[in-house]
């Protein structure tokens, strides 16, 4: 058995480093940066929780290594194998021409990424009592720290219609690309983030911030909206990108410090939210009043909140466009 597993990680690892960079929401240092950042800003209680959870890979994919970065990189992996089924997991639409998030129309058939964010950090609050819940928490834990990653790039925060940017054929750096390979990875590049050389380049300045602040969701997820409709999608001049366009260097000089900027905000918000499952202050009896609701009147104003989501329909075909890597 110990012998099958060791084939098994050998494959993953190779599986890993073959697979293209654009299969990953800021490329796999982006992710990795997020993860690794993250667990600079816990407490001791909560690393030891951290690496206790990650033991549990082994009952997930015989995996329990307690590099939390490489971790973070296995949703990517599982949404084209083992777990196809969560691939709309990995972004949320929003119809063109709309400024305000709406989660029952947005998000009606329970797919996407504020649900997979959600269903993560409730199955990291339970008790686990055997092998299956186990390898449950395992996944969870991985999904939740790419999740969060996902969440502060702003094209998996935006429109159906354009597939988040990947029906947009641009040119950058003079090569063809489309925009929302743009932000997933070639931006991290020309930023000159790399890991694990640029873990201390994200981790906060000066005393390290409390990693028990806010961790309501639903702000975060409006900000990302508003860079992408603001600025990934447009030019400097706010003329709307289109496909055949060419970016300039002032796009990409405004762009470049919004990426570190996500970037550093995702690994603040990924330990805030490890910090409060890791103490026992996040349960499912006040997930949703912690986590889900807008904080602030004016985040009441712009996120529209349904009194009740429709359920999930088991074996749906799904229609139409999705963004997606």
């Amino acid at each position: 058995m110990r012998y099958i597993r060791l084939i098994y990680l050998s494959f993953c690892l190779s599986f890993w480093a073959l697979w293209p960079a654009s299969a990953f929401a800021w490329g796999k240092p982006g992710h990795q940066l997020v993860c690794s950042v993250a667990e600079t800003q816990l407490d001791a209680t909560s690393r030891q929780w951290l690496k206790t959870t990650l033991a549990l890979g082994e009952f997930l994919d015989g995996n329990g290594s307690d590099n939390f970065a490489d971790a973070c990189l296995w949703a990517d992996v599982a949404k084209y194998s083992s777990h196809r089924d969560s691939y709309e997991l990995h972004f949320i639409n929003i119809p063109a021409g709309i400024e305000t998030i709406d989660l029952a129309r947005d998000c009606a058939a329970m797919d996407c990424l504020t649900v997979g964010i959600r269903r993560s950090l409730v199955y990291l609050s339970q008790d686990s009592h055997g092998k299956r819940e186990d390898a449950r928490k395992a996944a969870a834990l991985r999904y939740l720290g790419h999740l969060v990653g996902d969440l502060h790039q702003p094209l998996h925060v935006s429109h159906e219609e354009d597939w988040g940017g990947n029906k947009i054929k641009i040119t950058g750096f003079g090569a063809p690309t489309n925009l929302h390979s743009l932000w997933d990875v070639i931006l991290v590049n020309q930023a000159g983030l790399s890991y694990p050389a640029s873990i201390n380049r994200l981790k906060p300045k000066g005393p390290r911030a409390p990693a028990t602040d806010s961790v309501q969701i639903m702000p975060w997820l409006q900000h990302s909206f508003e860079l992408a409709r603001t600025t990934a999608y447009r030019h400097t001049n706010g003329q709307l990108i289109v496909s055949g366009d060419g970016l300039n260097a002032a796009y990409i000089a405004r762009a470049l410090p919004m990426v570190e900027g996500q970037l550093t905000s995702a690994a603040h918000h990924l330990a805030s939210l490890l910090t409060q499952v890791a103490n026992g202050r996040l349960t499912v009896d006040t997930m949703d009043s912690l986590v889900f609701k807008p904080e602030r009147a004016h985040d009441r104003d712009s996120i529209k909140f349904p009194h009740e989501l429709p359920e999930p329909v088991a074996s749906m075909e799904k229609s139409g466009p999705t963004t997606g890597p």
